[in-house]
């Protein structure tokens, strides 16, 4: 699947994302996060990531220069209040894998990100990399990611991938047809809810990370036990702070003419309302505040 914009460019494709939003500073992560980058890059094929945002703004080459900017952004530059490392297979960001990292400074000038900040990153694969591989291998790449990173809340889903949200320069009634028939389909943005997710959730995926204090208000992993249980589900905890929690095994798009919305998605997306935050997530006015409720129907 193929969004374009109205120059016929593409603008998005389908794939899977993984994200993870972190309640801390950059300078106490960014360790962390650039070893789940390395652990990344040896998972997916050589060579895959070519290309990066540079501080001008611009589409650079991701040569060996470039991969010496961006360890010392992230490694080495302590000072400011936001970071970012964007880095893509394609010079035109739609490609199938992606990096995303959005560091914050948690006790920047209230208003300076726009809501409640996390540090944030997102991996994207596309459907063919969980299509060769298998949901298993996937599952356990995804548990090795978190494992570095002190997460409050994470996800991985079906989505529609693109950089920055662009997405939204395809094709709307395209855009709102696999919306309104597929509600496994995420619609990622990591940028724009990094600012406002604070220690929130985000509605419930095929895999769903919880950690503190998110995991602790739910009722720890006991409480996620009573509330799923469900053949399909499958909690592996991190430690005795961090959870995952395995819907089915394989994820699921939700499409509304074969079925309804799965009962464990539900449930969990139930349990998750109270504790959602609130995001258009760039979507217009008629579908404010709507769409991270869509599987509590």
């Amino acid at each position: 699947m193929q969004l374009r914009s109205r120059s016929g460019a593409l603008a998005a494709r389908d794939g899977v994302v993984l994200s993870f939003f972190i309640h801390r500073d950059h300078k106490e992560v960014a360790p962390a996060i650039w070893r789940a980058l390395e652990t990344f890059l040896q998972a997916i094929p050589p060579k895959t990531l070519n290309w990066y945002v540079s501080e001008e703004g611009d589409m650079d080459s991701l040569d060996k220069t470039g991969w010496e900017v961006i360890r010392k952004k992230m490694l080495e530059r302590i000072w400011g209040l936001a970071w970012s490392v964007e880095l893509s297979e394609s010079p035109s960001g739609a490609g199938g894998y992606q990096f995303e990292y959005y560091g914050k400074k948690l006790d920047a000038p209230v208003g300076l990100y726009g809501g409640d900040p996390a540090t944030a990153v997102s991996f994207t694969f596309p459907t063919e990399y969980l299509l060769e591989h298998g949901p298993d291998h996937l599952r356990a790449l995804a548990f090795k990611l978190a494992w570095e990173l002190p997460f409050s809340f994470g996800y991985a889903s079906f989505a529609i991938v693109a950089p920055h949200g662009y997405w939204g320069a395809g094709d709307w009634d395209l855009l709102d047809t696999l919306r309104e028939r597929y509600l496994g389909l995420d619609l990622d943005h990591v940028s724009n809810t990094s600012a406002v997710i604070g220690t929130h959730a985000r509605s419930a995926s095929w895999l769903t990370f919880l950690g503190q204090p998110l995991l602790g208000q739910l009722g720890g992993i006991e409480g996620m036990r009573q509330a799923l249980p469900f053949p399909e589900v499958v909690l592996l905890p991190l430690d005795s702070q961090r959870l995952l929690i395995s819907l089915s095994e394989w994820p699921e798009a939700i499409d509304l003419q074969q079925g309804g919305i799965p009962p464990q998605y539900r449930a969990l997306a139930l349990k998750l309302e109270p504790f959602l935050y609130e995001e258009r997530a760039g979507l217009p006015p008629r579908y404010e505040y709507t769409w991270l409720r869509r599987l509590c129907r």
